[in-house]
């Protein structure tokens, strides 16, 4: 999942709406139906249902219906990926920035 770019662009879209964070952040204390994660949101259960079908379709979340009832449940290797991903670019930039202070602390040393 991690190599796949689609994959990431499709986690981190569906992570760009208040409500879906909302909502990620709800499955993170651990499973609840669509109308437990409908409660405090302001739309219509419809549409809370289409924002459910993004964070599943982008690995984020994953559902199971049982009987009447749906249960949703967040995908922690989907946000391993994306942690992983956001951790490669910040390690990066560290590096980066700390070769900038080496040179800035040598360039002061020789004035």
């Amino acid at each position: 999942m991690l190599h796949d770019p689609a994959q990431l662009d499709l986690m981190f879209q569906a992570l760009a709406d208040p409500a879906r964070r909302q909502m990620v952040d709800r499955l993170s204390r651990g499973p609840a139906s669509v109308s437990q994660l409908a409660e405090p949101l302001a739309m219509s259960l419809s549409a809370v249902v289409q924002h459910l079908n993004l964070l599943e379709a982008s690995g984020l979340v994953r559902t199971q219906k049982i009987g009447r009832v749906r249960t949703c449940q967040i995908e922690p290797k989907a946000l391993r990926a994306a942690e992983h991903w956001i951790n490669e670019r910040r390690l990066s930039w560290e590096r980066r920035l700390d070769r900038l202070g080496d040179f800035l602390a040598q360039t002061k040393d020789e004035n």
